[in-house]
């Protein structure tokens, strides 16, 4: 079993990797827990009306970290619930080691996350790859989930060679050996993570241009600094893709909240069908939010938290 270690962060309290720049958080702390000998950097926020409340558990996309709730935080812990947001081993603060990365390496995270701090049934919440986690937590492991909300969820950890055409499989071949090799590896990352390119790519997938500013280029940019993190990205680039979307939802037995940005051009909306297919036989609510990106709960903040919270006053009764 991993052991767990909490450590008060006070180092730098000014680094967006620490901080979630929101006077309205008080966290019980910023602390790091050891899994398999690695630095898991997570926070904790107890309910403001009882002191606990469900658990929900934030997971983030691709390249994000804690931050990246920072606009959905105050309103669910307001509300009542209990708040566990982590980065991803790999990602954010979190040791960023050189090993072959999986959505199942990241599953046996989050089940050891789960029995060691939380040890209750959850709310799995999760962006992107963060909600495919979420959507696996919750059909693998139902004793621990009360259920999931998905976020413009991926359909992988990688884009499955049949999914793509020739040409376009070639390209993101080629890209991934760039990313890879020793001789191109770290000049093809550097080139991907200046604050300009990482600019451009959230005008890409955020509809709301006003919620692309500095402090969140920066939580993107900082934790690419980081020794390891170019290892990282070739990793998972080269990835596999994952189980399929259709087989978890055959095994699903707890309620889903599926919301999906309609403007994404990263994971678009005919994503969505095989949950609004699902939702015939289970209990899956799918709400497209209109001339929203890829990241609803951070491109369109006030209408995510707004949902949420309706859907999970039915586990308050």
């Amino acid at each position: 079993m991993p052991k767990v270690t909490a450590v008060l962060i006070t180092e730098n309290p000014t680094d967006d990797r620490q901080s979630l720049s929101n006077p309205k958080l008080n966290p019980e702390s910023f602390a790091l827990w050891t899994w398999h000998g690695y630095s898991i950097k997570y926070v904790k926020y107890d309910a403001a009306v009882d002191g606990t409340g469900i658990p929900l558990v934030l997971i983030h996309g691709f390249g994000a970290s804690i931050g990246h709730w920072k606009k959905n935080i105050p309103a669910w812990v307001d509300a009542g619930y209990q708040v566990f947001a982590l980065d991803l081993l790999g990602f954010g603060g979190s040791a960023k080691p050189t090993i072959a990365y999986s959505l199942e390496l990241w599953q046996e995270l989050l089940r050891d996350f789960h029995q060691e701090l939380i040890q209750k049934p959850a709310i799995f919440v999760g962006n992107s790859i963060g909600a495919l986690l979420a959507l696996m937590m919750t059909t693998d492991d139902p004793d621990l989930a009360i259920g999931a909300v998905l976020l413009n969820a991926a359909g992988g950890l990688n884009h499955r060679p049949d999914e793509l055409n020739p040409p376009l499989r070639l390209l993101m071949a080629t890209f991934a050996k760039l990313v890879s090799s020793e001789l191109t590896g770290k000049f093809v990352f550097n080139q991907v993570r200046k604050k300009r390119n990482i600019r451009n790519s959230l005008r890409q997938v955020y509809r709301n241009h006003q919620a692309i500013d500095d402090e969140l280029v920066d939580m993107l940019y900082q934790p690419s600094c980081d020794e390891g993190a170019q290892k990282v990205f070739a990793s998972i680039l080269t990835a596999p893709a994952g189980p399929q979307t259709s087989d978890l939802l055959a095994k699903l037995t707890r309620p889903l909240l599926v919301l999906w940005g309609d403007a994404d051009p990263w994971t678009p909306i005919n994503g969505a069908k095989v949950y609004t297919e699902a939702s015939k036989t289970k209990d899956i609510q799918v709400i497209p939010i209109p001339n929203t990106g890829h990241c609803p709960h951070d491109d369109r903040p006030e209408i995510v938290n707004a949902l949420v919270i309706h859907w999970l006053q039915r586990f308050n009764k």
